[in-house]
């Protein structure tokens, strides 16, 4: 399906220039957009790739000339990435699962199924399941007992959902994320080597007896609220009695690890290879970069921003930007590695000094 280029600008809220009834069926770079495609031009840089493509209609930033580009027409926007969501939302025609139940699903007959919902090939729902209306779940899907899947979610293949778990509405799920595994729970008789370091900061050296770990079953769940979306391949681990929450609007990328007990806020930005530790608590709005970590028992307050590779061992205070390993302020990282740079130079310089306190004779 196509849209025309009034069509677009309308879902933008943008403007729209020239011969707006030009009919698009795709997006693409300006080097290699069509007559068919809408060229994404929308600095100058990018738009010198128009010349190289045959694109008659382009998305182009404000200041920009459309004639000048030797386009047909254009539509005209301001926030470049937000008008990149808008246009890729309307061209994006998502996993094709065919309307109702394949033959070869297996749906308990407690299950309970919503209007419009579709169910794909080899998937597995079970007993007391509920699926909310229009919900659309793919291929290879397994859905235990009891769990909860809002409306217009959309379950992508291979994804495995736990017990109890409870997904909101418009919730997208990944490819292969497991939501509701159990919690990496265990426990030995007597206190084990572990909980003497921390309780020494690491100053006792004193050997254990040796013991055996013994599990700490999960009682509780996974509740995953509206508009959230997780990335392939996640684990949220349900919780050990209390439920592991994730709040409304939040993102998680591809290779996410929740612990148990996790709490996350609203509208946070969780990115790839992020691990958390079980019972951690994440404010709202918080943007945690690659392959950060958090400790076990910690909060982190609203607004947090940690840059990539960040490890936090510590609560950490509203709005706080934060950088390294230990985690510090953003800026006074900087300073670190600043200072870091010039420890060869100051190694020479105190080599130079020691040199010339313990032989004075030789600089004279």
């Amino acid at each position: 399906m196509g849209h025309s280029i009034a069509e677009i600008a309308r879902a933008l809220g943008a403007d729209a220039s020239g011969a707006v009834d030009i009919v698009v069926t795709g997006a693409a770079e300006p080097s290699a957009a069509g007559p068919d495609d809408l060229a994404l031009a929308l600095k100058p840089e990018y738009a010198e790739g128009l010349s190289q493509g045959r694109a008659q209609a382009a998305l182009i930033g404000p200041d920009m000339d459309w004639r000048a580009l030797g386009l047909r027409a254009a539509i005209t926007v301001g926030r470049a990435r937000y008008a990149m969501a808008g246009v890729t939302r309307l061209f994006d025609p998502g996993p094709q699962i065919a309307p109702g139940t394949h033959p070869t699903a297996i749906v308990d007959a407690s299950a309970v199924i919503g209007p419009g919902a579709a169910i794909g090939p080899f998937t597995v729902i079970g007993a007391d399941v509920r699926i909310g209306p229009n919900a659309r779940i793919a291929g290879h899907v397994t859905i235990a007992e009891e769990a909860r899947i809002g409306a217009d979610a959309l379950i992508h293949a291979g994804v495995r959902i736990g017990a109890r778990v409870v997904i909101g509405d418009r919730a997208i799920l990944q490819p292969g994320c497991v939501i509701g595994g159990d919690g990496f729970s265990f426990v030995t008789p007597e206190k084990s080597q572990v909980e003497t370091a921390r309780e020494s900061l690491g100053k006792s050296d004193a050997a254990q007896a040796p013991q055996s770990w013994t599990r700490i079953h999960s009682l509780g769940s996974v509740v995953i609220g509206d508009d959230v979306e997780i990335g392939a391949n996640c684990a949220i681990d349900r919780g050990t009695v209390a439920d592991t929450r994730i709040g409304d609007g939040t993102k998680l990328d591809n290779l996410v690890h929740i612990g148990h007990n996790v709490r996350i806020g609203r509208d946070c930005l969780i990115c790839g290879q992020v691990g958390m530790a079980g019972s951690a608590r994440v404010g709202d709005r918080v943007v945690l970069g690659g392959q950060c970590g958090l400790s076990d028992n910690i909060v982190i307050g609203d607004d947090v921003v940690a840059a990539g590779a960040t490890k936090i061992y510590s609560n950490v205070p509203p709005g706080r930007m934060l950088m390294g390993s230990p985690a510090v302020k953003m800026d006074v990282h900087v300073e670190m590695y600043k200072a870091l740079r010039r420890l060869p130079r100051l190694m020479r310089t105190v080599e130079a000094l020691k040199k010339a306190v313990s032989k004075p004779d030789e600089n004279d």
